[in-house]
Formats: C-alpha cells, sequence, structure tokens
C-alpha cells in the first residue's frame, strides 16, 4: 500500500502506474494464485470428467483456458482499476488482499480437499472453527473502518467465493490447490468491481466516507 501511495504521489494516477500496480501483487506472490487460477479454468472448462479435470489441473503445463482466462481477468482487473475513483484507490487496493485471504479461508474450512496429497491439503487438514473465527474476526476489523463501501465488497465477495468454491466443488468432488488460489485472484476482482461501481450507483458518493 505504501508503494502504491508513492506511485501515484510521484507519477499520478496515470497507465503505467496502473499497470505497476495490476502487475505487483503477481510478482509478489510469485504467480502463485495467478497459476492456480489458470490450472482451474483449463480443468472446469475442459467438458470432461472428474478425474479427468483433476489430472488436466495438475499438468505442469498450461493450456488455452487457462491462458486466455488469465489474460481476460488481468485486462478485466486494468480497466476496473483505472476507472475506480482516485479518492478510492488506496481504500481499494488495502481491501482487495484482505477479502481475497479471508475467501480462501472459507474456501480451506468449509470444503472437502478433492485429492488424497497436495500442496492446498495441509491447510485444508488443520482448518477449523478456530481458524475461522480468527479469520473473520481480523478482516471485520481491517475492513470496516473504511466505510460501506467496503463493507459490501466484503460481502460481494464473500458471497461468491462460496458460491464459486460451491460450482468447483460439485465439479472436482471437492476443491484443490489450484482452487484456493483461484477463489483468491476472483473474489479480488469481485472487490475491486464493487470499488469501481460504487461512485456510478444512485446515492453512491454516500460510500465513500473514510476513504482516502
Amino acid at each position: 500500500m505504501l508503494a502504491s501511495w508513492c506511485l501515484i504521489a510521484i507519477f499520478g494516477w496515470s497507465n503505467v502506474v496502473t499497470t505497476t500496480l495490476v502487475i505487483l501483487p503477481v510478482l509478489l506472490t510469485g504467480a502463485l494464485h495467478c497459476d492456480g487460477f489458470m490450472d482451474t479454468m483449463d480443468g472446469l472448462f475442459s467438458g470432461r470428467e472428474r478425474d479427468r479435470m483433476l489430472e488436466i489441473m495438475k499438468d505442469s503445463r498450461v493450456g488455452s483456458f487457462g491462458v486466455v482466462a488469465f489474460v481476460m481477468l488481468m485486462m478485466i482487473n486494468w480497466s476496473l482499476l483505472r476507472d475506480t475513483p482516485l479518492l478510492l484507490i488506496m481504500t481499494t487496493l488495502f481491501v482487495m488482499p484482505i477479502v481475497g485471504r479471508m475467501a480462501m479461508v472459507l474456501a480451506i474450512s468449509f470444503f472437502s480437499y478433492a485429492r488424497e496429497e497436495g500442496m492446498g491439503k495441509a491447510f485444508s487438514d488443520h482448518a477449523n472453527g478456530k481458524t475461522v473465527l480468527i479469520a473473520a474476526i481480523s478482516t471485520v476489523l481491517f475492513v470496516i473502518p473504511w466505510g460501506p463501501a467496503a463493507i459490501y465488497a466484503l460481502f460481494a465477495g464473500l458471497s461468491f467465493a462460496w458460491f464459486f468454491s460451491t460450482y468447483a466443488a460439485r465439479r472436482l468432488g471437492g476443491l484443490t490447490g489450484d482452487v484456493y488460489g483461484a477463489v483468491e485472484i476472483l473474489t479480488e476482482t469481485v472487490v475491486l468491481f464493487v470499488f469501481f461501481a460504487a461512485h456510478w450507483l444512485p446515492g453512491g458518493m454516500l460510500l465513500l466516507w473514510k476513504s482516502w
């Protein structure tokens, strides 16, 4: 967030800064969530049976569905972020990863794991009610002070995460580490959309209090 503020303060709210802010989270996470998103898209859109979808997702090679979906998602994120009011940018960049991580906690804690082993199984095996409670309290404490728009974004993001996780679990017989990554990155996009749309809604400016 500090880096974002510095970039905007030095270069202004420009296309270059927007591109940097879209790319930076990918670099900081080692593209881990993006890789999971692409693998998930490859599997879910393959039109195959459950076992074959899981095999496709486990393949280290990225397929065409994953590449196309990722490019489209980055374009959507860039467009939404670029057109989000400058007044809301800092709030948006602060809330997005918080809600995204909370979405992962929900997916990990409430849905069974689809494989006998995998990178995400360690998280699934150790998740419990205490994990959810601590994550939920922390999320609420960090999000609520940023105002109504942030609260709406939290509700929309977690609602989407639940429905997407339910859909993926039905298709795959559970979730995987790849799906956890997809849940996180897609939830962030939903949060970004809420902030983008806030000032377009009737009385939308009332949602901007407590923003930078």
